[in-house]
């Protein structure tokens, strides 16, 4: 029996396992594959506070894990396919095992929508980015394309426009999705083109992203668009949604779009049930807020547990 089991080992996830752990609850943190969640496959962490230089995003969530085993978290590689939350006692079934909580807190985080073009996966983190406010500083005075024509590619188009010398945004339609305010501000804007009807059919490169093919969905007509000799690469932004990797808590958690609903506690619908980071409704997804997300989580989980079980 454990007083708290994190499911998830990104950042929230490991924050709430640091945070549990420093306060003697006896912490479990499950994670699929490695720790880090999205943030691992960055290459330089420059906008949480205090991060080292040069730091990755593999790196600093390494220590994150160090940090929160050095209290007595204990973490595990497995696979949830099963819970039931509602009782007293969490049951929580893996592929591996299956674990019982006081408490549980749900951290699995959402991933971004991929296009799923050729090259994609390859070029990820070496000019494919789902992320300006991570790595927009990374393209300073570089050629940049954001593919989506919603609120968030529109607004971020604006903000890689404060680094790039030109942001072209990509959109499958004639019109962009985008707030008429947000829409204004881009047309405004003297860095910012626009390519219509297009997407984009492949990515290529050598070791960095040289090369994107586009494709009018009208007309089927190609554009191959290259870096230029002097800039060595370019890059592409891609903000077509998030998915939240909630599947498995649709049947027992209150959803709103796949993402959890929580209170500022962090509590979802069922008591002793905490939800943290990228996986709940929230204004900003970033680093420094699913960290935040985990502590606030971990305290209130404490809280629940003195409540009921003391």
């Amino acid at each position: 029996m454990y007083d708290v089991v994190i499911i998830g080992g990104g950042p929230a996830g490991l924050t709430a396992g640091l945070y549990a752990a420093r306060g003697k609850l006896k912490t479990l943190i499950i994670e699929k594959e490695m720790v880090g969640g999205q943030i691992k496959n960055t290459s330089e962490i420059a906008n949480y506070p205090g991060a080292i230089e040069g730091d990755s995003g593999s790196s600093l969530t390494m220590r994150m894990l160090e940090q929160a085993k050095s209290f007595g978290a204990i973490k595990v590689n497995d696979d949830i396919i099963e819970m039931d939350l509602e009782g007293k006692v969490k049951k929580i079934k893996g592929k591996n095992d299956e674990y019982e909580a006081k408490s549980v807190i749900l951290a699995t985080g959402a991933n971004p929508r991929l296009m799923n073009v050729p090259g994609e996966e390859e070029f990820a983190g070496k000019g494919v980015s789902y992320c300006v406010t991570c790595d927009g500083p990374f393209f300073q005075d570089l050629e940049t394309f954001v593919i989506g024509g919603g609120d968030s590619a529109v607004e971020e188009a604006g903000q890689l426009s404060k680094f790039a010398k030109k942001v072209t945004i990509v959109h499958r339609r004639d019109e962009l999705r985008a707030a008429k305010s947000i829409q204004e501000d881009a047309f405004n804007n003297e860095k910012i083109e626009f390519m219509w009807d297009t997407v984009v059919k492949e990515i290529k490169g050598e070791g960095l992203l040289k090369t994107i093919v586009f494709e009018n969905v009208k007309t089927g007509e190609e554009t191959v668009v290259n870096a230029s000799e002097e800039d060595g690469m370019m890059g592409i932004f891609v903000y077509v949604g998030f998915i939240p990797s909630t599947e498995i808590f649709k049947d027992h958690i209150e959803l709103e779009n796949g993402y959890i609903k929580a209170n500022e506690n962090m509590e979802t619908n069922i008591d002793g049930v905490f939800a943290a980071g990228d996986n709940r409704i929230k204004p900003l997804r970033q680093l420094v807020t699913a960290t935040s997300d985990g502590a606030v989580a971990a305290i209130n989980a404490e809280k629940y547990i003195n409540r009921i079980w003391k």
